[in-house]
């Protein structure tokens, strides 16, 4: 082993007098309680600043530090790494003359190891310029292989562009944001991918999709029609020929809530939550599609393909949503999906989206309508790497 001696050693640096804005630092927090999440980050910059706040240096010896911009008015000094990096936020939109248009920027997605530069070095650095700080700063934390930090040294960091080739680029971001949990690391290993997508996507999905669109169920390959009838608007106006059941009735209004759902675990960055939540509505689908059995039923009888066409449609419904509610995070397979659907491109907005509407008694625009051409399995089942 080799040993090198320590030498003590001093530098001129300029300072940025940190500590002048430790209580601006501790108001803006109190007052902007949502202002760094999940929770246990904010807590911890609070406790951050219950302590002694340094003054921090800014800039390093140039004979040091040959590259980086020099600091104006001193050859002999450079911007020391954090600061230049830090301001890029607002230079990168137009700083000093056309900054007003995004700032104060929403939002800051940062990692958990880098939370002290955002959360307290970069506020002071705005306050002091007289700009606001970011109106939230959001943290998540780290991925881990088989419980170790990720490290080239133990050779154990995962490559993307392997996982895109094995898991494909919307398998892969499936996994990280359905099982990412911003307050905690989360742990990786192929076997969890694998076991994830193949019962989220491939089965409970794609197995749905699939089944309500094979020709053996829907011949005529077409958004099939919905009979009031079967299935009344109200469980208590049942009469002889209603079919729905209790369990239906609940799967219509758990979808019904699904958007709203999904809206607000977006906006409070818990896109694990909305996963969850569009993937119980999917299993509660394949349920509502397996209880009734229409592939038991006889299309030739005008009853039987009446509540047949009606089953069709209402999980056909259901997948429309799913495939609308699922774009920002699998976008080829959504598009896939809702193009099965005979979905057009400009009947994909969540603005205009609306669930089941013939179940309200208003036209659907999708029935009737021609499918769209079968480009085989959504998601291949994978096989153990």
């Amino acid at each position: 082993m080799v040993m090198w001696p320590v030498h003590w050693t001093r530098e001129k640096n300029y300072m940025f007098k940190l500590s002048k804005f430790q209580e601006l630092l501790q108001r803006w927090l109190h007052e902007n309680k949502d202002a760094i999440s999940p929770e246990p980050y904010y807590q911890q910059v609070l406790q951050w600043l219950e302590g002694d706040l340094p003054d921090l240096s800014v800039s390093r010896d140039r004979d040091r530090l040959h590259w980086g911009i020099p600091v104006p008015g001193d050859s002999t000094q450079t911007i020391y790494v954090w600061v230049d990096a830090l301001v890029n936020y607002l230079t990168v939109v137009g700083y000093p003359e056309k900054h007003g248009t995004w700032w104060p920027t929403v939002c800051h997605i940062v990692g958990k190891d880098i939370l002290k530069f955002h959360a307290i070095y970069w506020p002071a650095l705005l306050m002091a310029a007289g700009l606001e700080p970011p109106l939230r700063i959001w943290v998540h934390s780290h991925w881990t292989v088989q419980g170790q930090k990720m490290s080239k040294s133990l050779g154990n960091v995962v490559d993307p562009k392997e996982c895109f080739r094995n898991y494909t680029v919307d398998g892969f971001r499936y996994f990280l944001l359905r099982q990412g949990v911003p307050e905690r690391d989360c742990d990786y290993y192929d076997e969890k991918v694998i076991k994830l997508l193949n019962s989220e996507l491939a089965d409970a999905l794609g197995g749905l999709l699939n089944r309500c669109t094979a020709s053996a169920l829907n011949p005529g390959g077409t958004y099939p029609t919905f009979s009031e009838t079967c299935f009344p608007r109200d469980v208590e106006i049942q009469n002889g020929s209603g079919k729905a059941l209790a369990e239906d009735y609940e799967l219509v209004s758990l979808v019904e809530s699904l958007p709203m759902k999904v809206s607000a675990s977006f906006d409070r960055f818990q896109i694990y939550k909305a996963l969850e939540s569009v993937i119980e509505c999917v299993r509660q689908t394949n349920g509502f599609v397996q209880r009734h059995r229409p592939w038991k039923l006889h299309p030739e009888n005008p009853a039987e393909r009446q509540w047949l066409e009606t089953i069709l449609h209402v999980a056909l419904e259901c997948l429309r949503v799913y495939g609308l509610l699922l774009q920002p995070v699998i976008p080829a397979m959504a598009d896939k999906l809702l193009s099965r659907l005979g979905v057009s491109s400009t009947e994909r907005s969540l603005k205009d989206l609306e669930f089941f509407p013939r179940f309200h008694g208003r036209r659907c625009p999708f029935e009737g309508r021609k499918l769209g051409p079968d480009t085989g399995l959504l998601f291949p089942r994978l096989r153990k790497i």
